[in-house]
């Protein structure tokens, strides 16, 4: 019992050790037992979601998320696991290999670089002083995945973190496979806070980011095992409705056409008729480069978020508004006489493009439209608007121009201004005057958006339903549709169908009979406006003696049955400056090289007028050309008989007729008389020719046109005849 005693009594000691160093522990020794279980765990470490894609129309990647990496090392860990014994010995073969994945630091810089790392002192919370970092970058920026698998194979960087102590962190970087292909419509990233700054990206920015996840972190057994608290849900795809070969076609058309004009600025948008589906957004920027070199790129979104004076491209919207409220007519009755190309309107001279050649004298209102004239629009509206000009604005608004628009793009402007005539109490107008109707009717003292524009045009187009502009179809998660955004009608009819079909006249004539020829196909019929606006420089001056030009032409096509509506608008500094020629050259281009996917002609419009289905067959040996002509199914006939196996010639003429050739015997003559060649060969002519002991010459190609002696002359030996083929 006493053995037993003495051992209870040993237990009961131990543990009264253990209690009393516990207490010990949890009062006395808290504060440091709680830092270093700190440095052990970390609860709630977030792990970022894959971000989702943006396709183009038929689902092309326009941007995507690949892996990017910060790469480190940890010399602590390294000194820990005896390591930096070895790093010595390596440390020649590191930094050549490193030098060798990135040239732009030398071996040597590379060797100072990580010694300074290695040999920093720094001290801990507990006022401990070690030496090395523990997260030492060995390079500044970000590099590719295989960037980083090369560093991975370098020596001790091979090893396990927790012995060689390199270690990275991963980011999500956003990469376009199209390279700057509507940059600005996509949108881009700030690469060091994984975060959107502009386009479809910021806009959509919470569908493509996705959700975070959350891991608990513990260090268990010089290891740090990850326990997942929440899965990370990886953002979903957006389906744009660009697509990438207009999108490229359009961007080059633009940056061709403003090299060649010297531009400034150049915008196009092409829109799907029937849906509203923006196909293409350009927005080019002419920039200059250190060495004074321009080039060309996307800075702003001008196309969705500048206010610009339209031009001449909205007098369409000023004559459609009048034909609807039934002011004027396309007949004679309503021609308006824009006299010597000055006309005096309240005080303020009016000017057409061509006064100095004389202007236009008397026009119909179809033709005012086909040479763009400015007194012809501002004299017709102003006449039939002067006394209520609130009515002429409230007519543009109800044409769509006073639609707001819900665009994916911050900054992007919502509606379109047309300034509102206001009167005071005493009567009159506030914010009016007698000239603001006439140059508003031209597309002065208005400030419109391309895109706004392109819509209205396109509205036209479509027989009058306007429709919301749409650059995303839809959502999808692994492929499966989850969001639909469908096309959105925003008003069913903008004018009655006879002012409709009256204009739609009227813009197709614009281009096959006025100023917007340049913009014409011959494989398919354009209608369109051209618009040449004279826009304030950079100070806001018209009268600075720098005269910029803000050109334009919008239009669609096919015109029978329009499936696009386009719109081209270039600014630049100077003359020569014309909106038929210089947009319509790019209209142009966009428009057959859309078309030219789309064409199929029928068979009989690729049948040459001056060729037939049966061949044409000279004189000469018919066995032979019947032999030929059977074997390609040709009906041949004629009072002959033959074989051609048998090598015996048989001499004739063919002529074609519309169900085969008839052929014709020549009469037999004696080898005495000089045979007739002419409509023969030259095979078959000098075969015969020799035949009959005479000595032949040639020249020319083709069927024998003269020959030098007559036929049925006498044959004399050696005779000398020249034959001359045509």
């Amino acid at each position: 019992m006493l053995r037993y005693r003495v051992i209870g009594g040993i237990m009961l000691l131990l543990a009264f050790t253990i209690v009393g160093r516990a207490g010990y522990i949890m009062t006395a020794k808290r504060d440091y037992w709680t830092k270093v279980s700190d440095r052990l765990k970390a609860d709630s470490v977030p792990v970022k979601p894959t971000r989702g894609n943006i396709l183009s129309s038929d689902c092309q990647l326009l941007a995507s998320s690949l892996p990017e990496y910060r790469l480190y090392v940890d010399f602590t860990t390294m000194a820990a696991s005896k390591v930096d014994t070895l790093w010595d010995e390596k440390e020649d073969s590191i930094c050549i290999g490193l030098n060798q994945i990135f040239p732009q630091k030398s071996v040597e810089e590379f060797r100072k670089h990580l010694r300074e790392g290695k040999e920093q002192k720094r001290t801990l919370k507990d006022g401990t002083v070690v030496t090395g970092n523990s997260h030492w970058a060995i390079w500044p920026r970000r590099v590719s995945y295989s960037v980083f698998c090369e560093v991975k194979q370098l020596p001790i960087f091979r090893m396990s973190k927790y012995k060689g102590g390199f270690h990275f962190e991963k980011y999500n970087a956003r990469t376009r496979p199209n390279g700057s292909l509507a940059s600005r419509t996509i949108g881009e990233m700030y690469g060091e806070k994984d975060s959107a700054r502009c386009g479809l990206e910021m806009y959509y920015d919470s569908i493509l980011r996705g959700d975070k996840g959350f891991i608990n972190r513990r260090k268990v057994l010089q290891k740090y095992l990850d326990i997942m608290i929440k899965e990370p849900v990886d953002g979903a795809d957006i389906v744009t409705t660009i697509d990438v070969n207009i999108q490229d076609l359009a961007e080059h058309a633009i940056i061709n056409k403003m090299k060649e004009i010297g531009g400034e600025l150049g915008v196009a948008i092409v829109m799907e008729t029937k849906t509203g589906d923006v196909k293409a957004l350009v927005n080019m920027t002419r920039l200059t480069d250190s060495n004074g070199e321009y080039y060309y790129r996307e800075i702003k979104n001008n196309a969705v978020s500048d206010l610009v004076e339209p031009g001449s491209v909205f007098k369409t919207a000023s004559i459609l508004a009048a034909l609807d409220d039934g002011v004027i007519d396309t007949t004679r009755q309503y021609n308006v006489d824009t006299g010597g190309g000055v006309y005096q309107m309240h005080g303020r001279p009016m000017r057409d493009h061509n006064w100095r050649r004389g202007g236009y004298g008397i026009l119909t209102v179809p033709e005012v439209l086909y040479v763009s004239s400015n007194i012809g629009v501002s004299r017709l509206i102003d006449k039939a608007y002067h006394n209520n000009p609130e009515r002429f604005v409230e007519k543009i608004h109800s044409l769509g121009l006073g639609i707001d628009f819900d665009l994916p793009f911050p900054g992007a402007q919502k509606h379109a201004i047309v300034r509102m005539p206001k009167k005071g109490r005493d009567g009159r107008y506030v914010n009016w005057s007698e000239t603001a109707l006439p140059w508003m009717s031209i597309g002065y003292e208005t400030q419109i958006p391309p895109i706004f524009t392109v819509a209205f045009y396109n509205a036209i187009a479509n027989n009058g339903r306007f429709m919301q502009p749409r650059f995303v179809k839809e959502v999808q998660k692994e492929g499966v549709t989850i969001k639909e955004f469908p096309p959105v009608c925003l008003k069913e009819k903008i004018c009655g169908d006879v002012a409709l079909k009256k204009i739609q006249e009227i813009l197709e004539g614009v281009v096959s009979k006025g100023l917007g020829k340049r913009a014409g196909s011959k494989a398919f019929q354009v209608a369109g406006k051209t618009g040449t606006a004279q826009v304030a420089d950079e100070s806001g001056s018209y009268k600075s003696g720098r005269v910029r030009y803000w050109l334009s032409f919008c239009g669609f096509f096919p015109y029978e049955n329009p499936e696009y509506t386009c719109i081209v608008c270039l600014k630049k500094t100077g003359t020569p400056a014309s909106g038929g020629l210089m947009c319509g050259a790019v209209f142009h281009e966009i428009s057959e090289g859309i078309m030219a996917k789309k064409l199929k002609h029928n068979i009989q419009v690729a049948r040459d007028s001056a060729s037939c289905a049966i061949p044409d067959v000279k004189a000469g040996n018919l066995l032979a050309a019947d032999y030929v002509l059977s074997h390609l199914k040709v009906n041949t006939a004629g009072g002959w008989n033959g074989m051609h196996s048998t090598g015996n010639p048989v001499w004739g003429n063919a002529e074609k007729r519309h169900n085969g050739v008839r052929f014709t015997k020549h009469s037999e003559t004696t080898k005495t008389l000089v045979p007739d060649v002419r409509g023969m060969g030259a095979r078959d002519a000098v075969y015969l020719l020799e035949n009959y002991g005479m000595k032949v010459s040639i020249s020319g190609r083709g069927k024998v046109k003269k020959q030098s002696v007559a036929p049925n002359s006498k044959v004399v030996k050696n005779m000398h005849i020249t034959i001359e083929l045509g």
